[in-house]
């Protein structure tokens, strides 16, 4: 049996993701573990991030919540899909259209997940920790209100 994704956290990951990559032109998340209390990602960085950072991340992510962008779904043909997104996560033998999910002008990733209708059902987000090691940055975060 599989579990069930909270719709606020993982919208709140695309969030990270795409902060992510616009601030250090680092690909999204390899790896993710994505619960209601507290989630984590982890990315291939080269070192640990800044207090300054994270608080520029965090701050970044809870501007792009607070402006209440509508989080929506696109589906475009997988190999349209390969030139515009990191399909690394796929199955490599994914085919016909993927799922696109959009927030606002700010993200778009293929998921198959659940999301919230808008960026303010999500809250707010804390960045409570990172750490890196062998080139393995780990970020964990909860949201606001839980």
């Amino acid at each position: 049996m599989e579990k069930e994704i909270y719709p606020p956290m993982h919208t709140a990951e695309h969030l990270i993701n795409g902060t992510m990559v616009k601030k250090f032109g680092c690909n999204r998340c390899f790896r993710d573990h994505i619960e209601k209390k507290k989630s984590k990602l982890d990315y291939k960085f080269d070192r640990n991030l800044t207090s300054e950072e994270i608080k520029n991340i965090e701050n970044k992510v809870n501007e792009i919540i607070e402006k209440d962008l509508l989080v929506f779904e696109e589906f475009i043909p997988v190999e349209i899909a390969k030139e515009k997104y990191n399909l690394s996560r796929l199955p490599e033998d994914v085919s016909g259209d993927l799922r696109i999910i959009k927030i606002g002008d700010y993200d778009a990733a293929p998921c198959l997940g659940p999301h919230v209708k808008s960026t303010k059902e999500i809250g707010g987000v804390n960045i409570i920790s990172t750490d890196w090691e062998e080139g393995i940055l780990r970020v964990r975060y909860k949201l606001k209100d839980l």
